[in-house]
């Protein structure tokens, strides 16, 4: 199969390129028509980058990359050799006309122009196939160097020699005779087709994603679904590909249920924990979390674990069992608005109802509701004054209490000083009794 499709791709090459030898390739190079050639080719590559970074400047520069959606990634990456190969056809044909002969150059330059397109194209599927981050990048680089030196191999000549030598490594295990080639071609199928399983789902993911009807637990579960489907897919279609009898499946299988059962409950578990809670919708994106006196915000729900934003910024990966199993305080399962306290404490001869009002009127802010309205309220009798407290609710907890906490008692301290209202502190008197006795 591998010899089939390298053949074809010799075909479709080889009619883009003359039949010439590396040594012929140099002596064209010496003469005046060939050094007008390669000129020709550098000023065509020079152009095709100069108007694809016009280009990009005009049409593409408004996002970051791994915003964009394929199709317009993909056009982003292809500017260059697409451009820099139609202007190298083009200057190919004229010179074909000016001159009464074939071009030798061009035709090289196209023809590596086309693959450096092919090298893109397939880079961008596996940028958009992969999650997002390092291991995306190094890939996409990987595949592209392997990709390099697999053109280099077919332009010299050295991929029949390397495919001969991976035929003739050959060894045997249980009744089947293997060899290296069938290895690697087997590990090539495999990985093409997981790669464009993996593609899928994240298209279908970006697609669900913007269906704004749908509830987004909802939206999770319907991408978790069709990645999982996909996968196993790509699984039933790879093996029989490379090989392998369906049948082994059966024997896989009850070694997993096996598994399952002793070691890997855990992860079992919190796999169905995870499809349980974005079923039933009892924890969303957003939400303001309570667990083992930990307060934060879920930021994301994996099928594993729940991502726990703390208010210091700090992240906790809290497992999707213990969410199930343990009690969880959800502080905006119904609505995000929270009630918050501030305390206060005042002298004895203080107006208090004059203290309630200027309490309500320092809790007026923009982040306070108006319905239902701040209260203050008489607490206690304490021991250097009266306490009292401070309720209101605050529409956006997610942006944090420090600074609405430190805006409501600047408030507090100024209007109580503009009417006279003392907050008391602690004092003691000391008495020294018989002070002439020794």
């Amino acid at each position: 199969m591998i010899d089939g499709v390298l053949t074809q791709m010799d075909g479709m090459l080889d009619s883009w390129t003359p039949n010439i030898t590396l040594h012929h390739l140099l002596r064209v190079l010496q003469t005046d028509s060939g050094g007008i050639e390669l000129m020709l080719a550098l000023l065509a590559a020079v152009l095709g980058f100069f108007f694809s970074k016009w280009l990009s400047r005009r049409h593409f520069y408004s996002t970051a990359t791994h915003e964009w959606p394929f199709g317009k990634y993909l056009l982003y990456r292809l500017l260059f050799p697409l451009s820099a190969q139609l202007l190298t056809q083009l200057l190919a044909l004229g010179w074909q006309v000016n001159q009464g002969r074939a071009s030798v150059i061009l035709p090289i330059a196209a023809t590596l122009l086309f693959w450096m397109s092919v090298i893109r194209v397939a880079s961008a599927i596996v940028r958009h196939a992969l999650p997002d981050g390092k291991l995306e990048r190094n890939s996409e680089h990987l595949l592209a160097m392997l990709l390099w030196l697999g053109f280099a191999a077919w332009a010299t000549g050295v991929d029949n020699l390397v495919l001969n030598w991976l035929e003739s490594v050959r060894f045997r295990i249980g009744r089947n005779e293997l060899n290296l080639l069938m290895i690697l071609s087997a590990l090539l199928w495999v990985t093409v087709i997981m790669i464009g399983a993996l593609w899928v789902s994240k298209l279908i993911e970006r697609r669900v994603m913007k269906l704004g009807e749908i509830d987004m637990n909802m939206r999770f579960v319907i991408t978790k679904l069709s990645r999982t489907l996909l996968i196993i897919g790509a699984v039933m279609v790879a093996l029989p590909i490379v090989g392998i009898d369906l049948t082994v499946l059966s024997v896989f299988g009850g070694a997993l249920g096996v598994g399952l059962g002793f070691g890997l409950q855990k992860i079992a578990s919190n796999y169905v924990s995870g499809f349980i809670i974005l079923l039933d919708r009892s924890i969303r994106i957003g939400d303001r979390l309570m667990v083992d006196g930990r307060v934060g915000y879920v930021g994301k729900i994996t099928a594993r674990y729940v991502v726990l934003k703390g208010l210091d910024g700090s992240e906790v990966l809290v497992p999707n069992e213990a969410l199930i199993a343990n009690t969880v305080i959800n502080q905006s399962y119904t609505d995000k608005q929270i009630w918050i306290s501030l305390p206060v404490q005042v002298s004895y001869d203080t107006d208090l109802e004059l203290a309630q009002r200027l309490l309500c009127e320092a809790a007026q802010h923009p982040r306070v509701m108006d319905d239902p309205a701040p209260s203050a309220f008489v607490v206690a009798f304490a021991e250097s004054g009266i306490n009292m407290e401070l309720g209101l609710w605050v529409r956006d907890p997610e942006n944090g209490m420090m600074g609405l906490r430190s805006d409501i008692n600047l408030r507090i301290w100024k209007l109580f000083r503009e009417h006279k209202v003392q907050i008391p502190f602690p004092q003691r008197e000391m008495r020294v009794i018989n002070p002439d006795a020794s």
